[in-house]
């Protein structure tokens, strides 16, 4: 499989690419293939470079008491910024793929060298960042505030292709709730549905 085309087809969502434009994302080694359960970062680490998931699904997570804490998921087209590059400490948090996952890695450094080159780059990569970032704030924000029940409906609204790629333990973990309560909500948001 050629995962050159992965990082092509995710540009040309944005805009239209020049001929010079695919060779030079071709040409850029910066594609991975991880398999599922493969670390991206672990607690402790210092992360050496961001990601852009092109396929696949990460989970972004910290234990606590020895349990697993889901605070994202992250799937195609998102970007990730591990805190760990910003700030230059030790990571909090682990990343492992949930799925087998293709991604894109890179470092400010590529990224300004690729900008320079490429000016017309520059709005796209500005525009990727804000939306992505308002988007997940607004639905973080509304999950601290709602019932368990009213957090999951707004999790089937907003993010509906989880439900089918992501283990139901999980959603509960990223829902702040025990699997055996999100068992029930389910049942009766089904029950209801049949009605």
């Amino acid at each position: 499989m050629d995962f050159k085309n992965f990082l092509v087809d995710y540009f040309s969502q944005y805009m239209t690419l020049s001929d010079e434009e695919i060779q030079i994302i071709r040409n850029e080694d910066i594609i991975r293939s991880y398999n599922k359960n493969d670390f991206l970062l672990k607690e402790g680490q210092y992360a050496q470079v961001c990601f852009l998931v092109l396929k696949g699904c990460v989970k972004r997570y910290y234990i606590e008491d020895g349990e697993e804490k889901i605070v994202e998921f992250y799937s195609e087209n998102d970007p990730i910024s591990p805190a760990s590059y910003i700030n230059k400490e030790p990571s909090k948090y682990y990343l492992s793929c949930v799925e087998p996952c293709i991604i894109s890695t890179g470092t400010e450094e590529r990224t300004q060298r690729f900008l320079e080159k490429f000016p017309r780059f520059v709005p796209i990569f500005v525009k990727i960042g804000d939306a992505l970032s308002a988007k997940n704030q607004l639905f973080l924000d509304d999950l601290k505030n709602l019932s368990p029940e009213d957090r999951y409906q707004k999790l089937i609204q907003k993010r509906p292709d989880l439900l089918n790629r992501v283990p139901q333990y999980m959603i509960a973990s990223y829902l702040g709730i025990k699997p055996e309560s999100l068992s029930r909500i389910r049942k009766r948001i089904w029950s209801g549905k049949k009605k």
